[in-house]
């Protein structure tokens, strides 16, 4: 049962935003990536309050990068509809379980990204969890 409202057409966006941001981590790297959106939108705080759906959150300004590079327009295969529609039916795979930020540095990962712990590293990409008091909710949305 999905966990967020998700049309064909928000599958699709979200499918390509997956492949934009995280494929070559693999599978389990778009998941990670899926997680983080699908946690933005549940969790209501920090700087993802008032997010409630797909396109909210993929187009919230300054987000993700992907959605300003030709590669996230192309149109979305099968296997990461598969990825999308797993998300948003509620699988959380850790690190990315409760993480509402990713990014990949060019070096190690830092202790903090926007004043919130550094979860692990997962290939390329670091995680971070907001603190239970910065964002209860992201740790009861499930």
């Amino acid at each position: 049962m999905a966990v967020v409202k998700a049309r064909k057409s928000d599958i699709d966006l979200l499918a390509r935003l997956l492949r934009a941001e995280g494929e070559a981590e693999g599978e389990m790297g778009m998941l990670l990536i899926g997680n983080v959106g699908i946690n933005r939108i549940r969790a209501n705080c920090s700087d993802f309050k008032g997010l409630r759906t797909i396109p909210q959150m993929i187009y919230q300004p300054h987000a993700f990068e992907a959605t300003t590079h030709g590669y996230f327009y192309q149109a979305p295969r099968e296997s990461e509809r598969r990825l999308a529609r797993k998300v948003v039916n509620g699988e959380r795979f850790w690190p990315a379980k409760f993480s509402l930020w990713y990014f990949k540095p060019q070096g190690n990962c830092p202790p903090t990204w926007y004043d919130q712990p550094f979860v692990s590293r997962y290939k390329a990409h670091c995680f971070y969890q907001p603190s239970a008091e910065e964002c209860e909710s992201v740790y009861t949305t499930f």
